[in-house]
């Protein structure tokens, strides 16, 4: 089994970052939280433009991903921002059974935002200088959650890039690791596929009914999905049908047995190919997957789409030369020789694979880089 060198949690799991994370629970601390962020080094700001006046399931999806997020492996510690300490303490009480140190203040106990500021770099940086001194040792690279995304797609999407991550996500969970499939309503018409490698039949039934929903709720606001999707740069990237973008999307999650699904932002209890039901908006999608606990995330580009989540490091993959070309700077893995000069899948696969355990040991991402990182919970019911 492959070993990487990576960071013990007191939880048990392990993380590929050590990052201190600056989460503020409702849109009003939104500001501290990126001063404090922007001033203490090691520091990652984990913000929302909601969390007040949030209801019922709605509210519980919020606080159950930004807990999540807090808790993730790959973060060293916390420290929650809310308008008040009920508030900050709130969320902070669902991090702390990970273990980890979780730091709490309020901003109306604190007095002004300045105050809230300094007294969050204070913190901070007490915080950071901790997790300084913990130190890599030797761990199992199946021990990860790897979550599949796609943006932009086209032709080559479903040609090349998808089909590479699809054979890494085999070899991965043959390893013993997991795989996160994410984005239901791109299943639309391959949906029976997935469907019919359920291991349980409940999983089964819930594969369709989750693209079902999105197909009904878009319905219910005047838009046919079918009429609409491709999406005009799909289209203009060469894909013609639903039915062929729903299959180059599956593709990447490989050809194993499913053996859960699982809800936004919710964490997989099983080893080996999930499924998470998320919307198809990347930023969306991608911050269900971190409130998941996905160490990882390789996202498959045609077109070109190059947004990353904060925390998980976001590896871009493409199989089209132009984009490859182009967009040189945001990509992290080119298999576009796979198009223009007829590279086999199986070798494409071993270059995702070395880079995907250079990252995991600390290689920055292209978007890690660029600070291409953007976070957006999806919201569930109506603010009151």
């Amino acid at each position: 089994m492959t070993q990487f060198m990576g960071y013990r949690r007191p939880d048990g799991r392990v993380g590929v970052r050590n990052i201190v994370a600056v989460v503020s629970a409702m849109d009003n601390t939104n500001p501290c939280a990126s001063r404090i962020a922007d001033i203490v080094d090691g520091t990652t700001a984990i913000a929302t433009p909601f969390g007040r006046t949030q209801i019922g399931h709605d509210f519980e999806m919020t606080l159950r991903t930004l807990a999540g997020i807090g808790a993730h492996p790959n973060v060293a510690s916390v420290l929650i921002l809310g308008l008040s300490m009920t508030t900050a303490n709130a969320l902070a009480d669902r991090i702390r059974p990970s273990g980890k140190p979780v730091e709490a203040l309020g901003l109306q106990e604190a007095g002004s935002t300045m105050a809230l500021t300094t007294e969050g770099v204070r913190v901070a940086a007490d915080l950071v200088a901790a997790a300084s001194e913990q130190v890599r040792t030797e761990c199992a690279f199946a021990d990860l959650i790897v979550a599949v995304e796609c943006g932009g797609s086209d032709t080559t999407s479903g040609l090349a890039s998808n089909p590479t991550v699809g054979l890494f996500a085999d070899r991965f969970i043959d390893a013993g690791g997991t795989i996160i499939l994410s984005e239901p309503a791109e299943f639309m018409g391959a949906e029976h596929i997935l469907a019919e490698r359920a291991v349980h039949l409940e999983d089964g039934k819930r594969i369709y009914k989750m693209v079902q929903w999105f197909e009904d709720e878009a319905k219910r606001n005047g838009v046919d999905m079918r009429g609409t999707n491709p999406t005009p740069d799909n289209i203009e990237g060469g894909l013609t049908t639903l039915e062929e973008k729903s299959l180059g999307a599956i593709a990447k999650g490989g050809s194993r047995p499913i053996v859960e699904v699982v809800d936004y932002a919710e964490a997989p209890s099983k080893r080996g190919l999930v499924i998470m039901n998320t919307p198809s908006a990347a930023c969306e999608s991608m911050t269900g997957l971190l409130g998941g606990g996905s160490h990882m995330i390789i996202f498959s580009t045609g077109r070109g789409n190059a947004i990353g989540a904060p925390v998980s490091p976001t590896v871009k993959i493409t199989g089209n030369p132009h984009t490859a070309a182009t967009m040189k700077e945001n990509i992290d893995v080119n298999v576009s020789a796979i198009i223009s000069e007829g590279e086999a899948l199986e070798t494409a696969v071993e270059r995702l694979w070395d880079e995907m355990l250079k990252v995991a040991q600390g290689k920055i991402t292209r978007c890690e880089v660029l600070k291409e990182n953007q976070l957006s919970v999806s919201r569930f019911g109506p603010s009151v």
